[in-house]
């Protein structure tokens, strides 16, 4: 899968950010229909959050980055970044891929405009089921750089 045009004049790259608007990124978005994971896990479920994993050369942070707090529990290595202003948690660094960058795709302003293909995940039982979520992703070829795809336009903040 490459990173083609997602948007009207071509551009891969789609924004985001939280509710208050003081934390804005930039994600490159693969081909349509976009799969994302809908984790059932304690934190994801209260958080209401759709996963899309991406490289961090596939993410820009535009604005906030020096503002956004973070919440660790249990192993402690994800970090889950969220405006103190407003709570909504736009991005963060996932325990199950923890050189990556995942995006919440409700936090997207062309949320509704966008086709997603939903991939549960068990993620009250976690442990069992990590290196299934793992295998399938590196299997779907659903993390590719938007460097390999030719395009150099990425958003800058």
């Amino acid at each position: 899968m490459s990173c083609e045009p997602r948007t009207t004049d071509g551009d891969p790259w789609a924004e985001g950010g939280c509710h208050c608007g003081a934390i804005r990124f930039a994600v490159c978005l693969p081909a349509e229909p976009i799969e994302v994971i809908d984790c059932n896990c304690s934190i994801c479920t209260r958080k209401g959050i759709l996963h899309l994993i991406v490289e961090p050369s596939d993410f820009r942070a535009l604005s906030g980055d020096d503002i956004k707090a973070c919440y660790r529990f249990g192993s402690k290595t994800a970090e889950h970044w969220f405006c103190p202003t407003c709570g909504i948690h736009p991005y963060y660094r996932p325990r199950s891929h923890p050189s990556k960058i995942d995006v919440n795709v409700r936090a997207l302003d062309a949320f509704h405009d966008t086709k997603w293909r939903l991939k549960a995940f068990d993620g009250q039982n976690w442990q069992d089921n990590i290196d299934g979520l793992r295998c399938d992703l590196l299997a779907a070829k659903a993390i590719v750089p938007c460097s390999e795809s030719g395009d150099g336009n990425a958003p800058t903040g």
